[in-house]
């Protein structure tokens, strides 16, 4: 199945699941946005880029209400949900499109994607890059919550082995992980050096990995 119809199919049960596929969740959600809402002014425009149910969204929302947001994903089941969590909220605003395509809003302070961008292929990843670089402000900011290898293949078979671990003891029903395995099939993750070099050839003067638990990290690159 293509990335659209596996994550339309997991839609209603996607927050909730959300917690026990990933074993630090509270520090790679909330604790790193709590910390990056610190160090930027208030942005006017925010763009989730891969939203899916808008929850990382909601923790951008709580810190910065009066901003404009967009939520951007190609999983029509999953948007409907975000305008279900939003509802009556008018400052939010929803994309049924694929951002590899084309970015929306002429001018955007911020671009957020959470667990979303490690489905690309590297010329793929190195293209948005360079286009949200293009639609950033100087001093915006780019924050990518993601799913990353090791350096080493042995070292990424032992994160690799440590997470199926955990997910295999998390409660998870046995469709639940046996979906999760087929949407790993999907996945073209990248090193954090690797990002990282990527987001400089693209002209970002400062980037950093702010969150690092293994297979989990979150990438913060300013303009």
């Amino acid at each position: 199945m293509s990335i659209e119809e596996q994550f339309n199919l997991i839609a209603r049960e996607y927050d909730i699941n959300r917690k026990r596929f990933i074993p630090c969740y509270d520090e790679f959600y909330n604790r790193t946005t709590a910390f990056v809402s610190s160090i930027i002014n208030n942005p006017k425009t925010i763009v989730d880029l891969g939203a899916g149910t808008g929850l990382l969204t909601e923790l951008w929302y709580r810190r910065f209400p009066d901003a404009k947001y967009v939520l951007v994903d190609i999983a029509a089941e999953m948007l409907e949900i975000a305008r279900k969590r939003f509802a009556g909220i008018a400052n939010i605003s929803y994309l049924g499109m694929n951002y590899i395509d084309e970015l929306p809003c002429d001018a955007c302070d911020a671009f957020i994607s959470a667990l979303s961008i490690h489905h690309l292929e590297d010329a793929d990843k190195i293209k948005l890059f360079s286009n949200i670089y293009d639609k950033l402000p100087k001093g915006g900011i780019f924050v990518n919550y993601d799913q990353f290898r090791a350096d080493s293949k042995a070292m990424n078979a032992c994160f690799d082995d440590f997470w199926i671990e955990h997910i295999n003891n998390s409660g998870l029903s046995a469709k639940d992980i046996a979906l999760w395995h087929e949407r790993r099939k999907l996945d073209r993750e990248c090193s954090v050096p690797q990002e990282t070099d990527m987001l400089k050839r693209c002209g970002f003067d400062t980037v950093e990995c702010i969150y690092a638990n293994r297979k989990f990290c979150v990438m913060a690159a300013i303009k």
